[in-house]
């Protein structure tokens, strides 16, 4: 009897085996999942990409809250760089087309005045990234007035480039650029502001139809040409804010001015320093994981702009050994700094000492970090002026001491190998 029995349940195990023999884990599903993808070359092929704001761009996909939401990403410039990019290619750069984001999305449920909760699940690098100093953009602008770049091979560990030869960055990946679509009041006001800041002789980038996407709505015959913001300067709906922080777990709390929200993503960086200084850090394509939470009635709880939220992750994004400078807010006399021209100040030319002056603190502790990075590490300026943009933190010391505020260039030693 115990023999016929075995016998049977061993004929049944093998009959089980073969119906299943290729079913593994890889077959369940416990995930709602929302793909929003890259087509075509650049961000003119794309019909789910976008390079401007404005609350009439129609949503390309929807999602519910709590599903997640892959987003497929270009890099920051939609551009045809590749690893044997040359200085001399920048110049076919146009910038027009930044920054290429992929959306919006229209989140379910979601009203203007609520809050969009938005977690970064996952980041997968393109396997191509790069750094570049653009002639007239950038911190120190004045001072690195040709072009170069640096080409970076990536992987989910680390980067490493030809022009960077003893350098590796680790991956602490985010999205540089990431936000909802403003209402018809924040264009209107946002517009407004920076209207008069250009008036007064400030960096002003009113809208620009040219290579405006989609065409249909922002570009030189769209119905809101005049209207339509562009995407370089983070403002309250969060866009191009460059915050390294916010990187894998992270919760970021966005604004919801129009019904939906019209979540986008875009700009991803591999890794960047405290200040991006040269004006890039190691800019990638992407492929963006997230997931949503509305958050009802809070948009009264970040009218200033974007706020997030997380837990122990920021530990990982610093160093093991480091070397930093300190600036203060002084100068040479007969100098106006670049961030002061506008103001039209003759005071500002003769003196040797600002008053509360963080861009200057901040200036003079980069421009020290750059010559002791030359000397001791046998940088170029340009390798120098890369590698602070990519791994070197600009951070605020102190807002108190009078004239004086103190800004620190914290550099991570670790990178950077003998």
């Amino acid at each position: 009897m115990k023999i016929r029995l075995l016998t049977a349940l061993l004929a049944a195990s093998a009959s089980f085996a073969t119906s299943a023999a290729y079913a593994d884990t890889t077959d369940v599903d416990t995930q709602s999942w929302v793909h929003v993808k890259k087509k075509g070359a650049h961000c003119k092929d794309d019909p789910n990409c976008m390079n401007r704001y404005h609350p009439a761009i129609k949503p390309v996909a929807t999602a519910k809250p709590g599903q997640l939401i892959l987003f497929e990403t270009r890099d920051a410039l939609d551009s045809d760089l590749d690893v044997n990019s040359q200085p001399k290619d920048l110049a076919a750069i146009d910038l027009n087309n930044v920054h290429p984001i992929t959306g919006p999305v229209h989140i379910e449920g979601a009203r203007r005045g609520d809050v969009l909760a938005v977690t970064l699940v996952d980041v997968e690098p393109d396997e191509y990234g790069y750094t570049t100093i653009v002639p007239g953009f950038g911190f120190l602008r004045d001072l690195f007035t040709q072009p170069y770049i640096a080409n970076w091979e990536l992987n989910r560990m680390e980067a490493v480039s030809k022009q960077l030869p003893r350098v590796a960055i680790p991956m602490n990946a985010f999205m540089g650029t990431v936000g909802t679509l403003p209402g018809e009041a924040e264009i209107d006001a946002w517009l407004e502001r920076e209207t008069k800041l250009g008036e007064a002789g400030g960096i002003a980038l009113p809208p620009q139809p040219t290579n405006a996407i989609p065409a249909d709505v922002c570009g030189p015959s769209g119905k809101h040409k005049d209207k339509c913001l562009r995407t370089i300067p983070p403002r309250e709906n969060g866009g191009n804010m460059d915050v390294k922080q916010m990187v894998v777990g992270t919760t970021l709390l966005l604004p919801c001015y129009v019904d939906g929200c019209g979540l986008f993503v875009g700009d991803v960086h591999f890794a960047q320093g405290d200040g991006e200084v040269s004006g890039t850090a190691i800019e990638m394509g992407a492929r963006v994981t997230v997931r949503t939470e509305i958050r009802k009635g809070m948009l009264s709880m970040i009218r200033g702009g974007p706020h997030f939220e997380g837990g122990s992750q920021l530990k990982k994004l610093e160093p093991d050994v480091f070397h930093a400078t300190v600036g203060y807010p002084t100068k040479k006399a007969g100098e106006v700094p670049p961030y002061h021209k506008y103001l039209d100040s003759a005071k500002i030319a003769g003196l040797t000492n600002l008053s509360e002056d963080l861009m200057m603190a901040a200036r003079n502790s980069l421009i020290d970090m750059l010559e002791w990075l030359q000397k001791n590490k046998g940088m170029t300026a340009q390798q120098a002026y890369v590698y602070t943009s990519v791994a070197c933190d600009l951070r605020i010391a102190n807002v108190v001491d009078v004239p004086n505020y103190t800004v620190s260039t914290i550099c991570p030693l670790e990178h950077i190998r003998r």
